[in-house]
């Protein structure tokens, strides 16, 4: 995957296609939202309303959005952080597989040096019936930061981006 930073579009492999969006330019701005954010839907999931409309409530929120988009594998979602310095990335299922493809997800990371990135991951992230406590739990075990496990309202994690980011929690 390469992402080019400048225009409206990156080129990434064909399995994943990434989309740069105009945002402010320079630093985050920690009282508001200008960092980097990578957002995609993993695994064999195709499921893609959801991840736009987080990708234009991160833009409108003052993030600058890479959006991977649909069918991703863990290693997508590092590179592209990787390669646009993100401050944090956002995963997201409907269909359950997160429970399948996310557990190894904090490690391959820290493998890059990427141990200060933010992850954050929501949606419907497993199959079958499960108190939210129990998804949350499991996903905090896998190193996500923060589990939205069918929350409704995207407001709540981008409230706790900025939150997080306020108070250095992406610096390391």
């Amino acid at each position: 995957m390469n992402f080019a930073l400048s225009g409206t579009t990156a080129a990434a492999a064909p399995e994943a296609q990434a989309e740069r969006v105009a945002s402010p330019a320079g630093n985050p701005d920690r009282t508001r939202g200008a960092g980097r954010v990578v957002i995609g839907v993993i695994g064999d999931d195709i499921h893609i309303v959801g991840n736009r409309i987080m990708q234009l409530a991160l833009e409108e929120s003052g993030f600058q959005v890479f959006n991977l988009r649909t069918r991703n594998r863990p290693e997508h979602f590092c590179q592209a952080a990787l390669e646009v310095n993100a401050h944090a990335v956002f995963v997201s299922s409907l269909n359950g597989e997160g429970e399948y493809w996310c557990s190894d997800f904090r490690s391959q990371f820290v493998r890059a040096g990427l141990d200060a990135v933010l992850l954050y991951v929501g949606g419907n992230v497993v199959v079958g019936s499960r108190s939210k406590d129990d998804v949350c739990a499991l996903f905090e075990s896998y190193g996500f930061d923060r589990v939205y496990h069918q929350e409704r309202d995207i407001g709540v994690a981008i409230a706790d981006l900025i939150e997080d980011l306020r108070h250095g929690l992406a610096d390391g």
